[in-house]
């Protein structure tokens, strides 16, 4: 892939693994709107390419990301009346909230890496990943009620499906209090806490390669079947999961897949 990004570094560190890196370090990684409607073309791209089997998210420099740049993000809003206004907002959080669904809406599998500050959008996008890991140094808050408002682009909804404790939930969330890797582990936000940055990034590229090297049938599979039964019962998974499979259990990679075992050697799958 050649496109470049203004706000975004692309790197491919291993076969079908795509690195992607927020970059404006010299700002923390906040973002405004110009990096969100990007961050949405980057994750929009990389679903639909036939070289990419999942991705890793980090930022550039030692912050993940300060969340939102307070300077820079357009709050003001011209509507003559308060109806007008309130359908003015409710687009622009409409597109900002589709904008950082697009690495839960990707069709590959998306590993955020956590790391340095953390804080706010932090939280709203690491949520949309699949697989969250962080350094031992990061510092992790869920900051909005701290500049007066309620979250409002997916942690509160996303996170206490995350985590097992609604009372720990609403102790971030309430409280905008910096909570660290370790408890982050502790309640199942992120699966893994590595020594420091670059130990979190190579577990990350270690992880993606080896879902990479699976086939990509059965790994975007499995993560659209998940991300479709969490909201619904088991009978209705079970339900999507026969209709998924009578057309996926149709690919050739069942075959290469018992036979790569049978014939003790590396599985090749066509590209997806």
């Amino acid at each position: 892939m050649s496109q470049t990004y203004k706000h975004f570094n692309i790197t491919f560190p291993v076969p079908f693994v795509a690195h992607v890196e927020i970059n404006r370090p010299e700002k923390l990684n906040a973002f405004f709107q110009e990096m969100w409607l990007e961050y949405a073309q980057v994750f929009n791209t990389l679903s639909h390419s036939l070289d990419v089997r999942c991705i890793i998210l980090s930022g550039a420099g030692p912050t993940f990301t300060a969340g939102l740049d307070i300077r820079k993000a357009s709050l003001n809003f011209s509507g003559s009346d308060g109806a007008r206004k309130a359908w003015e907002i409710k687009r622009y959080m409409g597109e900002f909230q589709d904008c950082i669904s697009a690495s839960e809406k990707c069709e590959k599998p998306v590993i955020c890496v956590l790391h340095g500050y953390s804080l706010g959008l932090a939280i709203d996008i690491a949520c949309t990943a699949d697989i969250r890991i962080s350094s031992v140094d990061a510092k992790l808050a869920v900051k909005e009620v701290d500049i007066g408002l309620a979250a409002d682009i997916g942690t509160l909804s996303r996170l206490p499906k995350i985590v097992g404790s609604l009372s720990w939930v609403k102790d971030v969330t309430l409280s905008a209090r910096i909570f660290s890797a370790e408890e982050a582990l502790r309640v199942g936000f992120v699966s893994t806490v590595e020594s420091d940055k670059e130990a979190a990034v190579r577990k990350a590229v270690e992880m993606a390669g080896l879902i990479a090297a699976k086939s990509p049938v059965a790994v975007q599979g499995t993560k659209a079947i998940v991300n479709w039964s969490v909201d619904r019962t088991v009978a209705d998974g079970l339900a999507y999961t026969q209709v998924w499979n009578a057309a996926a259990l149709q690919t050739g990679d069942v075959r290469e897949a018992v036979g790569a075992t049978l014939e003790k050697r590396k599985p090749r799958f066509e590209k997806l």
